[in-house]
């Protein structure tokens, strides 16, 4: 082949990263592929807007049907987010037998499975690297370095904005309103934060990683997700304390009764390498029976990082057209057929230790009525902190740091909480993992 020919939906960010990696280097690219990659055609919504890239040699249009169109096209790069438009444009491009490589993890997460059986069926792949965490090879390494484990569980950082909005207040002790702020002012959040600062984004990923990692089908719906906006400064503080930090984590375990997806902030101890990612960076740890943990880490998000992503995708693409269907690695990591439908265990069923913030009553007994509880539901305390009164308070902080318990015990003793009368307030609740 001549050179392999690619229509670009989306000249945004990562389309114009994505048009300065090809360009700077493309002898590279070349020398691994065995023949020029180039961008012919791209779409955007502004063909005015001022863009961080050269477009001078690529055909420029709105209307991306263009693009995926055109019969010199080999292969089609998504970049226009969403699931609506973004959706047609691939089962149109698959339809007429064109590959895709794709940085869309909410397409993917709640229609990979169409897409993904399209593929198949008209033998084209479907590449999706810079879909999760950005520039770092975690889709590659779960499906093919890894191969040759049982992966057991896997647990990640894959929203930079909301380990931004984290890190700044554990540093500088501010509040999440006032960091969240200044993430937007910095470009880390949108105007709507609430696909990162809500976990959405992150299940997103989780998804795609759990259906990798464990070979079930792809269950978004499934992932259970919780937000960072009631995390405080004083627990930000306080896990400090007793030896953790806070990050929100997306988790995916295998257990003998079905595999665990959820999406919430987590306390982590200081001392594992996953709790010192800081700022907008992402990494993630996998755990696999034979190589055992293992981490991944590097830029989340940003125009060449994820850009590196994109034009990975497409050297494994472009060594690829000349090869047989047959030859390439699955989608999903696993043969189609082979994809199993394990039980996905409730929440009500998840095991993990807590952490337990209230404000109580500065009276004797208190302590006791609060472990008689716990002991009446097996759930026994590893930590305690209980703050001194302030002058001519009658409420004390208190904070509890639980072994590990289903569940449904926590929210029995959560329950059984809320009928006594020396409680004030709402008791923060933070989920904790070890990462053993």
């Amino acid at each position: 082949m001549n050179s392999v020919n690619i229509g670009l939906l989306g000249l945004g960010t990562v389309g114009g990263g994505t048009v300065n990696v090809l360009t700077r280097n493309a002898a590279e690219i070349e020398r691994r592929v065995g023949c020029p990659v180039r961008i012919i055609h791209a779409a955007a919504r502004d063909l005015d807007k001022p863009r961080i890239c050269d477009t001078g040699e690529i055909t420029l249009t709105t209307d991306p049907r263009e693009v995926v169109d055109n019969p010199d096209v080999h292969v089609i790069v998504e970049l226009i987010g969403g699931d609506t438009l973004a959706q047609d444009l691939v089962l149109r491009a698959i339809a007429q037998g064109k590959h895709v490589v794709s940085a869309n993890k909410a397409l993917l997460a709640k229609h990979g499975s169409a897409i993904f059986a399209a593929a198949r069926e008209r033998g084209v792949m479907v590449a999706y690297e810079a879909a999760v965490g950005g520039g770092i090879p975690i889709i590659k390494a779960l499906r093919e370095g890894l191969a040759a484990n049982r992966v057991e569980w896997l647990a990640g950082i894959i929203n930079g904005t909301g380990n931004f909005i984290l890190t700044a207040m554990r540093d500088e002790g501010r509040d999440f309103a006032d960091v969240l702020a200044e993430a937007q002012r910095l470009g880390y959040a949108e105007a709507d934060p609430t696909f990162d600062v809500e976990g959405i984004d992150a299940a997103h990923k989780l998804t795609l990683l759990a259906t990798i990692a464990f070979g079930i089908p792809l269950a978004f719906e499934a992932v259970y997700t919780e937000g960072i906006t009631r995390i405080s400064r004083e627990d930000v503080t306080y896990a400090e304390e007793l030896g953790y930090r806070i990050k929100h984590l997306g988790i995916a375990r295998r257990t003998p009764k079905g595999i665990e997806l959820r999406v919430h902030p987590t306390l982590i101890p200081a001392r594992r390498l996953i709790a010192n990612v800081d700022g907008v960076m992402n990494a993630v740890v996998v755990k696999g029976d034979a190589v055992g943990p293992t981490l991944y880490y590097g830029a989340g998000a940003g125009d060449e990082p994820t850009a590196s992503a994109v034009v990975a995708d497409l050297v494994d693409v472009a060594r690829a057209i000349n090869c047989t269907p047959e030859s390439r690695v699955p989608s999903l990591g696993f043969q189609p057929d082979a994809i199993e439908a394990l039980p996905l265990l409730p929440m009500s069923e998840v095991e993990s230790a807590w952490y337990l913030r209230m404000q109580v009553v500065d009276k004797p007994g208190v302590l006791a009525a609060l472990t008689s509880i716990f002991a009446d539901l097996e759930i026994s305390i590893e930590a305690m902190v209980q703050k001194e009164p302030t002058a001519g308070e009658s409420l004390v902080t208190l904070v509890l740091l639980t072994r590990t318990v289903q569940e449904q015990q926590m929210d029995q003793a959560m329950a059984r909480f809320g009928e006594l009368n020396f409680i004030f307030g709402d008791i923060t609740r933070i989920r904790v993992e070890y990462l053993n």
